[in-house]
């Protein structure tokens, strides 16, 4: 993933820091390193060229590197939580030039923005669990293959503050790993907690075609251990979200009822009729609560891999989910949380991808909104889903009830209504 060129590293308990910082965080020049110096070495590490007329000779100088894979996850080394906990600091407050890159025209700081930037961070934090200095390059083609969570303790963040992110791995699968990271901005003498985030990243071979095996973890103290247990508890529960999915077994008896109750609703009394449908008070069709988008795109959005930046898919679907609900509900939401975000597929450079941000589900001044993006290949006219992002958002007053017409749509309801209790949960 291509790391943002704002922010800056103040330390790092791997060896992914440049080799021009010194310890505490100041390099060479006596300053503080900007994430350029980062985002070099970090594609110094995977072998990625800055320029993209050699994306395709970059692309085959890390085949070479498949005989460096572990043949098995015994055969790496333990880390351990330390391995990869990372501090990095947006100078917002300090640094006022950096503030029009993440300024909304309402002066305060854009979400989308910092989404990229924990998609950054989850990288680098996978690599630092990852490295071994014996290899001049590192062989894993580390992505990011779902966006957990991210809980928001505060809703408005000030764009004159600083930030700070911090993170590290707390759990480990074969081939997976997960990075918790915390923001927070410096105001009233103190750092207070803006958000928390769960990352979910994938290794996979230099060609990024199959799995590749990580170093395992081994948490040492009653808190890394309650972390890492944290770590087996989440993967249960998507495997169990995963195998509930409306798209694979009907909704429960519970489910059906509801689905029922909102179609008696839209009856119209007068002819009692199953094709007469009528709008209830205070409502709007699922049908027409959605907003659509298109991007082009163009080689300024690669990650070090030469595919879409995942941050940039975050930010551009984030920002029409904001929309979206913004006209939904005629005010300025909040977010509340961002839910389930899962990385179907990789966006190849000059795909036309598909933006569809829908109302799916409403319960009181709260609005969820689910963004789909496919690539459209206008060859064939085929569609392939490559991403699917859940936003919850608040409004400052009730807001209409969103109603589906068709079963497609009943079920969206019904999957927007499940991540919406899913927020409540956390």
């Amino acid at each position: 993933m291509m790391l943002s060129p704002r922010l800056l590293l103040l330390r790092s308990a791997a060896s992914l820091t440049t080799r021009a910082l010194s310890q505490g965080g100041v390099s060479a020049r006596g300053t503080a390193p900007d994430m350029v110096e980062v985002r070099n070495r970090l594609r110094e590490i995977v072998g990625a060229s800055t320029n993209w007329s050699d994306h395709q000779q970059a692309l085959a100088d890390r085949v070479s590197l498949s005989s460096m894979l572990a043949n098995s996850q015994s055969d790496l080394p333990t880390k351990k939580m330390k391995d990869s906990r990372l501090e990095v600091h947006l100078p917002l407050g300090s640094q006022p030039q950096l503030r029009e890159k993440y300024l909304t025209f309402h002066n305060t700081v854009r979400f989308g923005r910092i989404l990229e930037d924990l998609d950054s961070l989850a990288v680098l934090i996978s690599y630092s669990h990852t490295h071994n200095e014996a290899l001049p390059r590192s062989p894993l083609s580390i992505v990011t293959a779902l966006v957990d969570k991210i809980d928001m303790r505060k809703h408005i963040i000030y764009p004159d503050c600083d930030i700070k992110f911090t993170g590290h791995v707390t759990w480990v699968g074969k081939t997976s790993i997960e990075a918790k990271m915390h923001v927070s901005q410096y105001y009233d003498g103190t750092y207070n907690p803006v958000l928390d985030a769960t990352f979910v990243m994938v290794a996979r071979d230099p060609e990024n075609k199959r799995a590749a095996y990580v170093n395992p973890l081994k948490p040492e103290g009653p808190e890394e251990e309650k972390l890492f247990q944290e770590g087996e508890i989440n993967r249960a529960r998507r495997v169990e979200l995963s195998t509930a999915s409306l798209l694979k077994v009907a909704p429960t008896a519970e489910e059906r009822n509801i689905v029922h109750t909102l179609f008696l609703n839209t009856l119209d009394n007068k002819t009692v009729s199953f094709r007469s449908r009528v709008l209830p008070p205070n409502s709007v069709w699922m049908e027409d609560a959605k907003i659509k988008g298109l991007e082009i795109c163009h080689p300024q959005e690669r990650n070090i891999f030469n595919r879409i930046f995942g941050g940039f898919l975050m930010r551009k679907a984030y920002e029409l989910g904001w929309t979206n609900a913004c006209s939904y509900g005629r005010c300025r939401p909040r977010l509340v949380a961002v839910d389930d975000i899962l990385f179907q597929k990789p966006v190849e450079i000059g795909s036309l991808l598909l933006f569809s941000s829908q109302v799916c589900y409403t319960e009181g001044n709260n609005i969820q909104v689910r963004v789909h993006t496919e690539v459209l290949d206008p060859l064939t006219r085929q569609h392939n889903t490559t991403n699917i992002f859940h936003f919850t958002f608040a409004s400052d007053s009730q807001v209409p009830s969103i109603v589906p017409k068709t079963y497609g749509e009943s079920m969206l309801y019904l999957d927007g209504k499940r991540h919406f209790n899913q927020t409540l949960v956390h």
